[in-house]
This record gives C-alpha cells, sequence and structure tokens, in this order.
C-alpha cells in the first residue's frame, strides 16, 4: 500500500504526527548508558523514575528514555521498548473511533510523562508489532 499524497489528504485528520516525543530503551548496562548519552552526547538527565527503572534524557525537544532490565533482548523487539509520537490534538474517542476503523486495538488512555510534560497517551501496536504511543502534544 503506498501513502496517499498530502493534497488527497482531508483537512482534519484524526491523527497529525508533529514530532517524536521519546524513544524508549531497554538496557542491562544503566550506567554506561547514562554516561554515554549524558557524556559522550550531552543529553542532560531530566527526570528519574526510580521505581520503574526509567531514566529521561533530554535530546533537543525530545526524550531518549532507558529503562533498567534484566535482559535488554526480552520481547520481540530486541533493545527497544516503545517509541511514541506527539500528535497535534487528542480526542481520545476519535483516535480511537478512527484507529478501530483501521482495524487496530488500542490500551486504554493514561496521563504519562513525556517531552513536553505530562499529558494524555495510549498505546497500540504496528503490523510488525512494534509498541508506539500516541501521546498530546502540548
Amino acid at each position: 500500500m503506498s501513502p496517499r499524497p498530502a493534497s488527497d489528504e482531508p483537512i482534519q485528520r484524526a491523527v497529525h504526527v508533529t514530532a517524536i516525543d521519546h524513544v524508549v530503551l531497554r538496557t542491562t548496562q544503566l550506567q554506561a548508558q547514562l554516561r554515554f548519552y549524558t557524556e559522550v552526547l550531552c543529553c542532560p538527565l531530566e527526570k528519574v523514575q526510580a521505581d520503574i527503572g526509567l531514566y529521561q534524557l533530554r535530546a533537543g525537544d525530545a526524550l531518549i528514555d532507558l529503562l533498567e532490565v534484566e535482559n535488554a533482548a526480552d520481547g520481540a523487539n530486541g533493545n527497544m521498548d516503545h517509541f511514541c509520537l506527539q500528535i497535534a490534538s487528542f480526542d481520545a474517542a476519535a483516535l480511537q473511533t478512527h484507529l478501530a476503523a483501521h482495524g487496530v486495538a488500542t490500551g486504554g488512555v493514561e496521563t504519562r510523562y513525556g517531552a513536553q510534560g505530562n499529558g494524555p497517551s495510549l498505546y497500540l501496536h504496528d503490523p510488525d508489532g512494534n509498541l508506539v504511543e500516541l501521546k498530546a502534544s502540548g
């Protein structure tokens, strides 16, 4: 299936991606990863959620999240846990209706922290099983 040209798209879209909000990487080498991202790539540590082993680093307008795990390759997607896309408007009912019309199941809407702070988001899977989060852009 090839993408439709932008000129064929309706003015109002249920999903309008504006940016990548964050990427979550699983790691068994937390200290080495923290040093790499903070010292080598100069991404400052922004937030720590120690209760779940999550360390969030600022990367411009986005975040790189490091999730400490026992085995980084657990799960279908190796060491990537999920990535998050910012969307222009977050109308939960419209999003879920749109996604259901395309045969895509979603998780529930919850408030989560991302590059633009706390806001509503939901999870879904792409055809290859990658976990994708859609989150309000601000």
